[in-house]
């Protein structure tokens, strides 16, 4: 398995450099960390007693790792969960916050494994989600896989600004279905016909 290390130079790979869309709404990011979650956790690149777009540009990829390792691994016990699900969940969670918690509990409720659906990896979701992992070791990550890619679907069905990042300009994959794909055995891919008939409502 790899290191937490390992997911954490994964991401940021996936995540890239300094990025301001107007149609995202975590704002100006650099390599993948928002400037909201610099301003919660008050980091002051500059110095100059406020947060603000220049310290979203001035972030060090060690400070972004630090950042990623602390408050989107460790804190939120992504490290408690079964070890081949962690990578997933763990880029989940940097992309989409506590939904990637809410899409693990609804999934593990699928499986037969009654918790609440409340965003928070509390003992009692971690410990149904081990439950269910060992009785489907085969399955569950691909599930949970799956259910990502459903979720990025649904968001752009609902928020066409977001299209463009499930839907690339000629038609293909995005990067939000690609980046779950990573998580997902090819044979559960969908092919492009299969995405194309997903988007079809969306139109040109």
């Amino acid at each position: 398995m790899p290191s937490v290390d390992d997911i954490i130079g994964d991401i940021l790979r996936r995540e890239g450099g300094f990025v301001n869309d107007p149609d995202d709404p975590g704002g100006a990011t650099n390599y993948g960390v928002t400037i909201h979650t610099m301003r919660r956790l008050g980091v002051d690149v500059d110095g100059d007693n406020d947060v603000d777009i220049n310290d979203v540009r001035q972030i060090s990829r060690e400070k972004a790792a630090e950042i990623y390792k602390e408050h989107y691994y460790i804190r939120p016990g992504i490290a408690g969960l079964p070890d081949p699900l962690q990578a997933s969940v763990f880029d989940m969670y940097v992309n989409a916050g506590s939904g990637a918690i809410t899409i693990l509990q609804k999934l593990v409720n699928r499986f037969g494994y009654a918790v609440s659906v409340d965003g928070m990896l509390g003992p009692q979701t971690t410990a149904a989600t081990i439950a269910a992992f060992e009785n489907a070791p085969d399955h569950f990550v691909d599930a949970y896989g799956i259910a990502r890619r459903n979720f990025y679907y649904a968001l752009a069905d609902r928020r066409p600004a977001s299209r463009k990042y499930a839907r690339r300009l000629d038609g293909g994959k995005g990067g939000w279905i690609r980046r779950a794909e990573e998580f997902i055995s090819p044979q559960y891919h969908l092919t492009e016909a299969e995405h194309q008939e997903r988007i079809a409502a969306w139109g040109g």
